[in-house]
């Protein structure tokens, strides 16, 4: 999820025409590339789309997986799957077919979806760093803390806490009145793309999305680092070698998603912020990638990586054939 947060400030203008639709150019200066560009972008989405929704299957099906961990990494997927066909569809929509026009609901309807799940997403993280916190530090009491019921909780608040930050800004575009170009260079709306285009002062939209992204997605982040630096001490503290050696395979997984996630958000965010001279197809591209590579390579990592879940996999597709 990209984030702008350059001042800038539009002027009044009282010419009194407000955009209500809107054409998404794709990747700008790269319209010749569209149809090989969109090729990454199809597999990506098959490959996250399969993949997640296998993993779901897998989780729920299986009863020897119905622990705190492998739920939690099923709303990972389910919020995966949502991210991807939130934003892929429509980018393939653009390359294959130029069918980039988009109203102003569609388009604030998308954002909401994108800027919730990306929040829901670093939330599921933090709780993932959480639940590797408790069965490390107390795992005779794993099972008593992470009850069925607490999940359910985490679950819908983490959901709350997305939807109760990002509504306002539903409102803080529609007061907008959109004066200037209705061409968005971009594959998908978000935020400041779209409140750049409105000819009012949109100060309170560039301050609250940068209060949003503090709050949320900096927050979590910072209470991750702290999770596993309480990880680490007990990790280290532990007197056998093969116990220390266990404990951090069973973080390994969750630790390559982490990067995934949070990696290419921060690097495109500075490159936004400091890359003045870097050209806007680069920015777009980079917007993209966060939205890309992570729903793609999250089941993957976990299906290699998690003993368990490659187990009832290959057992599930092995009685299908039978």
């Amino acid at each position: 999820m990209s984030v702008v947060v350059s001042p800038h400030v539009t002027t009044l203008n009282h010419t009194g025409v407000s955009h209500t639709v809107f054409r998404l150019l794709g990747i700008p200066g790269l319209e010749n590339q569209h149809m090989w560009i969109s090729i990454p972008f199809f597999i990506s989405y098959i490959i996250a789309l399969v993949g997640n929704s296998l993993l779901i299957i897998v989780i729920l099906t299986k009863s020897s997986l119905h622990e705190p961990m492998y739920l939690f990494l099923c709303m990972l997927a389910g919020a995966d799957i949502v991210l991807s066909t939130c934003t892929v569809p429509q980018a393939l929509a653009i390359f294959w077919f130029h069918a980039g026009e988009i109203s102003l609901d569609r388009c604030i309807a998308q954002f909401f979806i994108i800027h919730c799940t990306f929040i829901s997403e670093s939330g599921i993280l933090l709780v993932m760093a959480f639940d590797r916190y408790i069965a490390i530090c107390y795992p005779l009491r794993y099972t008593a803390i992470l009850t069925y019921t607490l999940i359910g909780k985490i679950g819908v608040s983490i959901f709350l806490r997305s939807y109760c930050t990002i509504f306002p800004i539903i409102f803080l575009l529609k007061r907008l009145t959109f004066c200037q170009n209705n061409i968005i260079p971009h594959t998908f709306c978000e935020h400041i793309g779209l409140a750049k285009y409105a000819c009012n002062d949109i100060r309170v939209n560039i301050w609250y999305g940068l209060f949003v992204i503090i709050m949320t997605v900096v927050l979590d982040a910072l209470l991750i680092f702290v999770s596993y630096v309480l990880i680490l001490q007990a990790v280290f503290h532990m007197s056998s070698q093969e116990a220390r050696q266990k404990a951090l395979n069973t973080c390994g997984s969750h630790v390559c998603i982490i990067i995934l996630f949070y990696g290419p958000a921060v690097f495109t965010t500075l490159t936004q912020r400091f890359g003045r001279h870097i050209p806007p197809h680069i920015h777009i591209l980079l917007a993209n990638v966060c939205i890309l590579v992570p729903p793609m390579l999250n089941p993957i990592i976990y299906g290699i990586k998690t003993k368990h879940i490659r187990e009832q996999a290959i057992h599930m597709f092995s009685q299908k054939q039978e």
